[in-house]
């Protein structure tokens, strides 16, 4: 890479990019303490409207991410993060003070809507800032904001529950958002060539390394012919099977816990946070090891194929040795977040920056179909049949196919430049 493309953007926007996310996912992930911590009981809620209640923000995550991408590659990508960030906050704070189930579900749905456009336009942001034997990395740093959030929200969340109430939880956790959105304004551009803090020289030589990518890459006419690419459909399936495992697991990893003989919610929360820190590890090593090979493949599918083992072993187990359980629910999850850095990398690597940034909006799409229907159904084996193992199965099998469409969708990219 040129020496003269600046390396002030890993601390200028990556910390930005990070606490942006991060609140982002606070809201969404609290969701699983709220319900193992005593809001089912106060709204009367049952075990199967609990599970579309935890599952309806990805069904209006699934409708707006494709309008959301398209606004911020054609127009801001930081207009429309700012937005999101005070009315997600809002409606995160609306969480805590309903007494209506029907107002709850019309909540949930609009906090995906919300929330459904900040992923693409991040992904979109930092395409045009880091190149490519950064960008792993670079979407690496940002989605830790996921594992990192649920770690200590885990934590904290227990003893807000246990201190102040579920309620006060929501709204405690919803307000930062809204007043992160001023930080945001102030602290980022849209494109490299707006930053008053790089020089005309490290702009143009950004600009010239990521030009010279973009030569290797077959043109694109619209996003109808992105859209129709066989990588583009293979990723897509890949994605929402992947996404059925991570929220099937992230959703009810919390009551999961709890049913445990003599389980306590702060303790539900210490535990839950653990597959998050070596998940935060996995992340960071997989994505270093990315960026110096460009294999993504490799650094995908063993880690999806781990993960759908340790579901697999854990439903042999039973419920008869929580412990043993637990250390591969630790592993699952870890492995099941370590991809995500080379797996963003990809989609700006094979298609034309024209049409990249809705190809990855479409892929994060069927992520969100993909976890709606692993929250959902999750919830309702576990409710159905008064244990995990089917839970176990279904997220083991979803991993399995996820890692054999990788292995076939994804060939190793060619340094450029």
């Amino acid at each position: 890479m040129d020496n003269t493309i600046a390396q002030s953007r890993w601390y200028r926007l990556i910390p930005v990019a990070f606490i942006t996310y991060s609140l982002a996912y606070l809201d969404r992930a609290n969701f699983g303490f709220g319900t193992a911590g005593g809001m089912s009981a106060d709204l009367n809620i049952t075990p199967e409207v609990s599970s579309l209640l935890g599952s309806l923000f990805f069904l209006g995550y699934f409708f707006f991410q494709i309008p959301g991408a398209l606004y911020a590659a054609n127009r801001s990508a930081k207009r429309l993060i700012f937005w999101s960030l005070i009315l997600w906050g809002i409606l995160a704070m609306a969480t805590g003070m309903v007494n209506d189930v029907n107002v709850l579900i019309v909540i949930r749905f609009m906090l995906g809507v919300v929330e459904s456009a900040v992923m693409p336009a991040m992904l979109i942001l930092l395409s045009r800032w880091f190149t490519k034997t950064e960008r792993s990395r670079a979407n690496t740093f940002l989605i830790l904001g996921n594992p990192a959030t649920i770690l200590w929200m885990s934590i904290l969340s227990g003893y807000l529950i246990h201190s102040v109430g579920w309620r006060n939880m929501f709204i405690l956790e919803g307000l930062p958002a809204v007043i992160w959105a001023v930080f945001w304004w102030i602290l980022v551009n849209d494109k490299p060539n707006e930053a008053k803090w790089l020089t005309p020289a490290e702009k143009e030589a950004l600009a010239a390394q990521l030009e010279r990518e973009q030569q290797g890459i077959k043109p694109m006419r619209n996003y109808g012919e992105a859209f129709k690419s066989p990588i583009v459909i293979m990723l897509c399936f890949q994605y929402a099977l992947w996404s059925i495992g991570v929220y099937g697991f992230v959703m009810w990893l919390p009551s999961i816990i709890k049913a445990a003989p003599n389980m306590d919610i702060v303790t539900t929360g210490w535990l839950s946070s653990l597959p998050y820190v070596f998940a935060i590890v996995g992340m960071l090593t997989a994505s270093y090891y990315s960026d110096k090979t460009l294999n993504r493949k490799a650094f995908v599918w063993p880690f999806l194929l781990i993960g759908a083992i340790a579901f697999y072993v854990s439903y042999l187990i039973g419920a008869d040795s929580f412990w043993t359980s637990f250390v591969l629910l630790v592993i699952a999850g870890a492995a099941m977040y370590a991809p995500y850095g080379p797996f963003f990398a990809i989609i700006p690597e094979v298609l034309p920056q024209n049409v990249s940034g809705g190809a990855m909006a479409l892929i994060n799409s069927f992520g969100a179909l993909g976890s709606f229907i692993g929250a959902y159904l999750v919830g309702v084996f576990n409710a159905t049949t008064g244990g995990f193992g089917l839970s176990y199965i279904f997220m083991s099998g979803s991993l399995l196919i996820s890692a054999i469409i990788t292995m076939v969708a994804i060939r190793p990219a060619k340094r450029v430049g």
